[in-house]
């Protein structure tokens, strides 16, 4: 695939800050003073877990759905990803308190969104607008060669094996009304780590098989914080993070553990 010249932008784990989403926005110039769309035809990727955790995760989600159409009345682009923090939130809303076989949560799924740093005023505030933006997103995108995902997990891999069926495969799921469907969904999209000490390119390794089939030269993943997963202290962290031999970005900086939302230019 080549690349284009358009800029190209990410950021993940905004997790209801929604102030200090519009910060860095701001400060990359992508939206202006009233926190409108300013920057042109550059394209925007978030990818995943707008809410829980901080104060206004619904905001978050409002704020992402006007800046897309804002870019796009301009030729820009702004797009998201599902997170698992998405996911939970509907499990919590479809499922509500109802026990799970199988899964020994009190509170079934709402009980475990409620643990998992789940905040009733985003459930309460869940329209039906929302639910169908979130039904809506993608699980994983390639753009200019690079792999965005949400989780740093080999599992999007049990949904298929191009971008298009597992991006169909989690949609068919969003419209699944069997617990068990979920709750297995939960955890695929909940899983983490797969990448980490994996060091020069081996063709079985985790982050070639995931390049090698689902396409792109680098991985590029949310939702392992760096402060928590990989020992950054919170007020250390300024950059996205380069491992597995370069090939694979860590965008997570900990917002809800003191660090921050790291806006990444990747083009």
């Amino acid at each position: 695939m080549s690349t284009s010249h358009t800029p190209l932008y990410v950021a993940a784990d905004v997790h209801g800050h929604r102030s200090e989403f519009q910060e860095v926005l701001r400060d990359a110039g992508l939206v202006d003073g009233r926190g409108r769309w300013s920057g042109g035809s550059a394209r925007l990727w978030l990818l995943g877990d707008y809410v829980d955790r901080g104060p206004d995760g619904i905001g978050v989600i409002e704020d992402v759905r006007r800046l897309a159409a804002e870019a796009a009345v301009v030729g820009g682009e702004v797009a998201a990803l599902l997170g698992n923090h998405e996911v939970q939130l509907l499990a919590a809303h479809r499922f509500g308190n109802a026990s799970v076989p199988g899964w020994d949560e009190p509170g079934g799924f709402r009980g475990g969104w409620a643990r998992f740093g789940g905040r009733e005023e985003d459930l309460r505030r869940l329209a039906p607008e929302h639910i169908a933006w979130i039904t809506g997103l993608p699980a994983i995108a390639l753009v200019d060669d690079h792999l965005l995902v949400h989780s740093d997990t080999v599992r999007y891999l049990e949904f298929g094996a191009t971008v298009a069926d597992v991006n169909a495969a989690v949609s068919a799921t969003l419209n699944s009304t069997d617990t068990d469907v979920w709750l297995e969904f939960c955890e695929r999209m909940s899983d983490r780590g797969a990448f980490r000490g994996t060091g020069s390119a081996r063709a079985d390794d985790p982050v070639s098989v995931m390049l090698g089939t689902l396409g792109g030269e680098v991985l590029v993943h949310g939702h392992s914080t760096l402060t928590k997963y990989f020992g950054v202290a919170p007020e250390d962290v300024r950059d996205v993070l380069r491992y597995a031999d370069d090939r694979v970005m860590a965008i997570d900086g900990g917002v809800y553990e003191g660090g921050r939302i790291l806006l990444t230019r990747l083009v």
